[in-house]
């Protein structure tokens, strides 16, 4: 019986941490707002207009170096023919270390190293469609 109990707990606790982190990993879009006022120098995505970088607005499933009337980058340019769509896994990597992943891009931006703001800022930006 105890065994039984002790199984029972066990995965109790295991599907409250699955949760927890799931719940993590999707952001807090509210607190991504916050995150994003880093952005906003050379970032909008409220509106297509584009500042110093392109526009954000629907960023989240659009192809990578896509913006019309915004001039890439060499290097982003050439990042698009790998990575062809800014998923979820491709913005929080591309955000945690910018230069690391596109080297000699546009971007100054030293990233945003903290998974849970990058987390949060991804919320945030799935909901400027």
């Amino acid at each position: 019986m105890h065994r039984q109990v002790g199984r029972r707990v066990g995965f109790v606790v295991a599907a409250f941490l699955l949760v927890a982190a799931t719940a993590q990993a999707e952001g807090d879009a509210a607190k991504g707002e916050q995150v994003f006022k880093k952005c906003m120098a050379c970032h909008t995505a409220n509106d297509k207009t584009n500042k110093v970088g392109p526009h954000l607005v629907g960023i989240v499933g659009r192809p990578v170096a896509s913006v019309e009337g915004y001039k890439y980058s060499e290097s982003m340019t050439a990042h698009a023919a790998t990575v062809a769509v800014w998923d979820e896994a491709a913005l929080n990597a591309y955000l945690e270390n910018p230069k690391a992943i596109v080297p000699k891009s546009k971007m100054a931006f030293a990233g945003v190293k903290k998974e849970d703001e990058r987390a949060d800022l991804i919320a945030f930006l799935k909901t400027k469609m």
